[in-house]
C-alpha cells in the first residue's frame, strides 16, 4: 500500500485544503446522502461532486448491475474530476451507514483499480467532518478542474472475474468471503436481478455490517476488524456480494485496513454468477 492509503482523518484533510496536490471527491447520491442537492448546500471546501449512482462508477451489463464500466468511461469520469496521476484523492461519503461506506470503498477500488496508487476514505465521511463546528464548510455547485482522461493501466490482481472465481472455487485456490446477510447467503432471498438465491459454493459468510458501527459512523476499531475476519484463512481472498457494492467494504477492510496480500473483489458477485446456470450455488447453513 502506498502511504497515502486507507483511512484519513478529518484533521489530517483539513490541513490540507489548500493543497493543490489534494483532490477531495465526495461522492454523496440521491440514494445516500441526498447527493448533488446537499453537496450544494455543504460541503467541504474545494472538493468536487460525484454522484456515486449517476456517474456510473458501476455499470449494468447484461442483468448484472454492479459491472466494471468501460475503461474509456472511468478515464473520462475520473480526469473529469479533476484527477491526475500524482494527486492525493480523499473519497467522501456521507458518513451515515455502511452501505455509504461501501460506494466509498468501491470508488477506492476502481481508482486503485485503474493504476491510481493514492486514495483514502475520509473516517467517519462528511457526517465526521461536521462534528467539529470550526471545520469549514462550503456552498455552491460543483466546480472541478478538469484534467485529461485518466492515463488507465489496469492492475488485475485486484478484480477477479466469474471463470476466475469458478476457478478459485473448485480448486480451493481462494477463500471466498460473502459480504452478504446470512438470509442471502443461505439463500432464502436473493437480489431481484439474481436468477437464483444462494451462494459460491465453499464461502465464508462475513456480513459487511458487522465490520461499520452506526454510532460513530466509522467502521469498527482495527482489533475488532481483525477479530472480525480471524477465520478468514491467509491466502488469496476474492470478496463477493450481490453486485459487488458491499463486498467493497469487506475487500477494504481485509487489503487496505488489515494490510492482507491477494485479495480482489469479484465486482459481478452473484448477479453475474448466477447468468450461466451452469455456475454451481449452495443454500441452506455452511
Amino acid at each position: 500500500m502506498s502511504e497515502f492509503s486507507g483511512l484519513i482523518s478529518a484533521q489530517a484533510v483539513a490541513a490540507r485544503l489548500d493543497d493543490p496536490t489534494l483532490v477531495i471527491v465526495d461522492i454523496r447520491s440521491a440514494v445516500d446522502g441526498g447527493g448533488k442537492a446537499a453537496y450544494e448546500t455543504s460541503h467541504i471546501p474545494g472538493s468536487v461532486h460525484s454522484d456515486y449512482v449517476a456517474d456510473g462508477w458501476r455499470a449494468k451489463i447484461g442483468n448484472a448491475p454492479g459491472m466494471l464500466p468501460p475503461l474509456d468511461h472511468l478515464a473520462e469520469l475520473v480526469g473529469r474530476l479533476g484527477v491526475k496521476p500524482h494527486d492525493d484523492v480523499v473519497i467522501v461519503p456521507a458518513g451515515t451507514s455502511a452501505t455509504d461506506f461501501a460506494a466509498a470503498a468501491r470508488v477506492y477500488w476502481t481508482l486503485k483499480l485503474i493504476g491510481h496508487g493514492q486514495q483514502a476514505i475520509l473516517d467517519g465521511g462528511f457526517a465526521g467532518w461536521r462534528e467539529d463546528t470550526l471545520r469549514p464548510i462550503e456552498s455552491g455547485p460543483s466546480a472541478p478542474k478538469p484534467a485529461e482522461p485518466y492515463p488507465v493501466v489496469m492492475q488485475q490482481r485486484l478484480r477477479s472475474t466469474a471463470d476466475a472465481t469458478l476457478v478459485a472455487s473448485r480448486g480451493k485456490l481462494a477463500t471466498l468471503v460473502d459480504a452478504r446477510a446470512a438470509s442471502y447467503f443461505e439463500g432464502a432471498e436473493k437480489s431481484p436481478e439474481a436468477l437464483r438465491p444462494g451462494r459460491i459454493p465453499g464461502a465464508v459468510s462475513r456480513d459487511y455490517t458487522q465490520a461499520f458501527d452506526p454510532a460513530t459512523g466509522r467502521l469498527k476499531p482495527a482489533g475488532e476488524l481483525a477479530a472480525l475476519f480471524t477465520g478468514v484463512p491467509e491466502g488469496p481472498v476474492i470478496a463477493y456480494c450481490n453486485t459487488g457494492h458491499t463486498a467493497a467494504l469487506d475487500w477494504f477492510v481485509l487489503s487496505e485496513v488489515l494490510g492482507r496480500d491477494e485479495v480482489a473483489l469479484y465486482e459481478g458477485s452473484m448477479t453475474d454468477w448466477t447468468q450461466d446456470p451452469e455456475r454451481p450455488v449452495a443454500t441452506g447453513a455452511a
